[in-house]
């Protein structure tokens, strides 16, 4: 059986389940406490992070950039990077974008002080942080409207992994009720008709142990 490591707040995880889904392949999710540094999952993956897919004939893939292309190639259909080599490479510009820009300057500095910081025992979230997190999220979100209001998916007219990826990061910090959508109006949108996919649903379910997402969260309509 195929197995995905993961942890359910992670936005990295995230992509792969919904990519996952998207082509229909069947996994198990396994959650690995990777602070745990458990020595049998480091042997799959020495830097101890997820996601790590184990895919049926035993390959391991690490990282979610690295597992998403690898499902590409060998699964097909339907292709989350479609299009000519130009339209690929928007793509991948706007995977980065949110793996690299929107995690640094938001979904870490929101989802890692407010939540993950308090769960690990680290102590008091840093307010100065939080503070730069609720500005830089105006920033991409304005961005946001702007590709949504031009374009059919973010990247072009299919959906693609740069769908997954930006809705996997802001379902993270939705779950906190940090994303100012009614300020945001083609995002929200957007946003709205990424998580009525059925892919993404399953996202949706997923419940921190004493920490509640808003009531809108799960909420197809918004």
């Amino acid at each position: 059986m195929r197995t995905l490591y993961h942890l359910s707040l992670s936005p990295f995880s995230r992509k792969v389940r919904v990519v996952l889904a998207e082509k229909q392949l069947d996994s198990t999710l396994k959650a690995e406490m990777v602070w745990d540094r458990r020595q049998d999952f480091l042997a799959l993956n020495p830097a101890g992070t997820v996601p790590v897919l184990v895919d049926e004939d035993g390959t391991v893939v690490v990282g979610s950039v690295a597992i998403a292309e690898y499902l590409d190639e060998v699964y097909v259909e339907p292709p989350m990077i479609p299009g000519t080599a130009g339209e690929r490479a928007e793509v991948r510009r706007l995977v980065a974008w949110f793996d690299e820009k929107f995690d640094r300057e938001v979904t870490t500095l929101l989802v890692g002080e407010k939540l993950m910081k308090r769960f690990l025992g680290l102590g008091e979230p840093d307010s100065t942080a939080i503070r730069a997190g609720h500005a830089n999220i105006a920033t991409h979100l304005d961005y946001l409207d702007f590709l949504a209001e031009r374009r059919n998916w973010l990247a072009g007219d299919r959906f693609s992994l740069a769908d997954v990826t930006a809705a996997s990061h802001l379902s993270c910090v939705d779950y906190i009720g940090d994303v100012p959508w009614d300020r945001h109006p083609e995002a929200k949108a957007w946003y709205a008709r990424v998580k009525s996919r059925p892919s993404f649903r399953s996202l949706l379910s997923d419940h921190i142990p004493g920490t509640r997402p808003p009531t809108h969260y799960a909420d197809l309509d918004f």
